[in-house]
């Protein structure tokens, strides 16, 4: 197992509180993993640092190295928006632009990434639908706004938009947390099948979820990394009491 994502010594901060403390974790390819952690904890903090989305907050700030295929993606020479085409987000409520159709949310990244060609964009737009398995409940209505489409398909538009521009990591923040346990089963089935080809970070408030879609699993508290282990041994065997304390629902 090669790491797609190494954390070195990683803090980050809102003005001057600090939401993140020295956190060290590597990231396994094909994999998934999981943060849990309570409400507050810096789990959402964590994965915004991983794509450079958390200092596109006012008044935020990042210290520390995140290597990506090993080079740091916060070195100077580095581009943001290149880094979150590498490392694709998928958010807790589903976010399809509104004033585009199904077909077009899903090509809106290829054409920034300056993709215009149809027949490409048909063939992405296709293999990122299947992917996501939403095609055969779109195929037929592909110009229909993305928003028609219930709470769960909306969430798949957004990991197929995710998908269509290649990227190497996909970040799951809460992706379930709006959705019915119909949609929640769908996007954990979705999840498993994907890290055959990605790596996968999920937050997650639902431990029962982390414990069947993950590989490994790193409890987040206070901003610090408590524990990180196979996901097996978090739930079984954790060595921290602070762990066996959340698991086992004494706080949270």
């Amino acid at each position: 197992m090669e790491e797609t994502i190494k954390v070195l010594n990683l803090n980050a901060y809102f003005g001057n509180v600090q939401a993140l403390k020295d956190i060290n974790i590597s990231i396994k390819e094909k994999m998934v993993t999981a943060i849990i952690g309570p409400s507050g904890c810096g789990k959402s903090t964590f994965i915004r640092c991983i794509n450079r989305l958390h200092e596109v907050v006012p008044n935020t700030k990042v210290s520390g190295e995140v290597l990506l295929d090993g080079k740091d993606i916060y070195s100077a020479d580095v581009d943001p928006i290149e880094i979150r085409r590498k490392i694709g987000m998928v958010f807790q409520r589903p976010n399809p632009f509104p004033v585009l159709s199904i077909y077009d949310n899903v090509a809106a990244g290829l054409k920034l990434n300056g993709i215009k060609r149809k027949d490409n964009l048909d063939e992405i737009v296709e293999s990122s639908l299947r992917m996501s398995a939403l095609w055969d409940e779109v195929k037929d209505k592909l110009d229909a706004s993305g928003v028609s489409l219930s709470g769960g398909q909306q969430q798949r538009l957004c990991i197929a938009r995710a998908l269509a521009v290649k990227p190497e990591v996909i970040l799951f923040d809460e992706p379930c947390a709006s959705l019915d346990p119909i949609s929640t089963a769908k996007i954990e089935e979705l999840i498993l099948e994907l890290k055959n080809d990605y790596a996968i970070i999920i937050v997650t408030h639902n431990m029962q979820q982390a414990a069947r879609v993950s590989d490994f699993t790193a409890f987040f508290l206070m901003g610090e990394l408590i524990e990180f282990d196979n996901t097996q041994d978090i739930f079984t065997k954790p060595k921290d009491k602070k762990t066996e304390a959340y698991i086992t629902g004494r706080f949270g």
